[in-house]
């Protein structure tokens, strides 16, 4: 494997659309150099940032290779398996009763949830080559990063809401709809009964399990699974970001195969109908997983896959058409058309990332693989 120069050569885009570094040989026996952040006058003097993601891991070139690909593999096979088993540990494996309420069994599976989450944090350590132990070093290895916060919310946050246009324009009519009923509505009676019901949305919304369930536990504990630790072994196993895109939904969409028993039950034991329900769930996974997974592989911040999730979640399946409301297909496909254009440029790596004197990737791949 070769080791970065101070000189590399950058080609923009790589035959996957993604970052590619051609990088000049070096002597492995040369020490090799943490890789300083700059950007515009802030090269200089003065003590360094914090490593950018990745240089946590060990040099390739005097380390030898980390994982082999059929080992990162079952690594990621063994996290995705954890994260469901960990849910039915409780009644499976502890023989606990079940709880009295759904409330109760919610908490339950957050609890499960959390520990699974922080067992394959801990583990993925434990497989990737780490040669530096410093938090702030491990936690950028899972694009876990106080930099760029904003572009890594505003931006993919604009982007993913491109799909949704339809959805958008027909929540935009309803309300033109209920204000267009009021006479009166800038008057202070209708504004304050305006903001009085959302404070209590807000406040149901805060006290309902569902929406700490779709909005907080299980995006949190999936992208910290399904992203920052499966693509880190995977990419350090050798697969192309290609691969990756595709490997990590495939794995992600199995993990939601333990809701299939629940579906069946609810459609009263009909297989068909809960095989089409299930096969339309993990289909949109699928789909999902692989653009959560290139927002993270372009952006090398957790956040960036986070709040897509959060806001899909939301959101549910994009409208794409709505009889009588022809603007609605019409927002669908100007939105669609939108995002195609902006993939690419809106998630470039240096909007999310300080240009280095090195390598320019968001998890110095040019480093170690």
């Amino acid at each position: 494997m070769e080791t970065p120069s101070t000189s590399p050569q950058v080609n923009n885009h790589d035959r996957d659309g993604l970052v590619s570094f051609t990088l000049p040989p070096t002597s492995p026996s040369r020490e090799h150099r943490p890789i300083r952040s700059c950007s515009g006058s802030s090269c200089g003097g003065g003590p360094l940032p914090p490593l950018p993601l990745g240089l946590a891991l060990a040099d390739p070139a005097m380390e030898g290779p980390g994982l082999s690909k059929p080992a990162a593999l079952v690594a990621c096979f063994s996290l995705a398996l954890l994260y469901v088993a960990t849910l039915y540990a409780p009644t499976v494996v502890l023989r606990l009763p079940p709880p009295s309420s759904f409330k109760r069994f919610m908490i339950r599976r957050f609890a499960c949830a959390a520990v699974s989450s922080l067992v394959s944090v801990v583990a993925t350590a434990l497989v990737l080559p780490v040669r530096r132990w410093e938090v702030c070093d491990l936690l950028a290895v899972y694009g876990i990063r106080g930099d760029h916060v904003w572009q890594a919310v505003v931006l993919p946050l604009s982007l993913t809401s491109l799909m949704y246009g339809g959805s958008l324009s027909l929540k935009l009519l309803l309300w033109v709809d209920s204000w267009k009923e009021h006479q009166n509505c800038f008057s202070f009676e209708y504004i304050y009964t305006s903001l009085q019901f959302l404070f209590r949305w807000i406040l149901s919304g805060a006290s309902n399990i569902l929406a700490w369930r779709n909005f907080v536990v299980a995006p949190l504990t999936e992208e910290l699974v399904f992203r920052a630790c499966m693509i880190s072994i995977l990419l350090c196993g050798g697969f192309e970001k290609s691969s990756v895109i595709i490997l990590c939904p495939i794995l992600f969409s199995l993990a939601h195969l333990n809701h299939f028993m629940e579906i069946y039950m609810q459609q009263n034991r009909q297989l068909i109908k809960a095989s089409m329900i299930i096969g339309l769930q993990l289909g949109y996974t699928v789909v999902f997983g692989s653009y959560a997974s290139f927002l993270f592989i372009r952006t090398g911040h957790l956040l960036a896959p986070l709040v897509a999730h959060v806001f899909c979640n939301f959101m549910g399946l994009p409208v794409l058409f709505s009889r009588g409301k022809g603007i609605a297909t019409a927002a669908f496909v100007a939105g669609m058309m939108g995002f195609l254009w902006l993939f690419f440029p809106m998630t470039r790596p240096d909007l999310y990332n300080d240009r280095t004197n090195n390598c320019r990737c968001w998890h110095a791949y040019c480093s170690w693989i």
